[in-house]
């Protein structure tokens, strides 16, 4: 859970195999809800990255590290706007906040930097 209890909380692993990416994890509806981002999150509002849903985690992942995977990012996370092809939302980490959009684009996922981050 989060630190703050009235937010849900996330989490980034820096995985290294099969190959290096990032799990992005947000948590909801007692699971964490997950992506693998090969590239890892966009620096830019001119980059959209691949999202790869993969199958939900449980809540334990949320502190979880191994030989391959390691924690990049936690904190908490709130959601801005949702609709069946769309979340739009900011991480709350530890080195500041950062407003994203999930795009279902039908056949992947792409996660894309707004240019709104307030």
């Amino acid at each position: 859970m989060a630190d703050d209890a009235t937010h849900p909380a996330f989490v980034l692993h820096d995985h290294r195999k099969p190959q290096p990416h990032l799990d992005l994890r947000l948590e909801e509806d007692g699971v964490l809800r997950s992506w693998a981002v090969p590239k890892g999150l966009p620096t830019s509002t001119r980059q959209d990255r691949l999202a790869i849903a993969v199958p939900d985690h449980d809540l334990d992942h949320l502190g979880y590290t191994d030989a391959d995977k390691s924690i990049a990012d936690t904190g908490w996370w709130e959601e801005h706007d949702r609709d069946e092809r769309r979340i739009v939302f900011t991480l709350h980490g530890r080195d500041g906040a950062h407003r994203y959009a999930l795009i279902d684009t039908g056949t992947a996922w792409l996660l894309h930097l707004t240019r709104d981050q307030g």
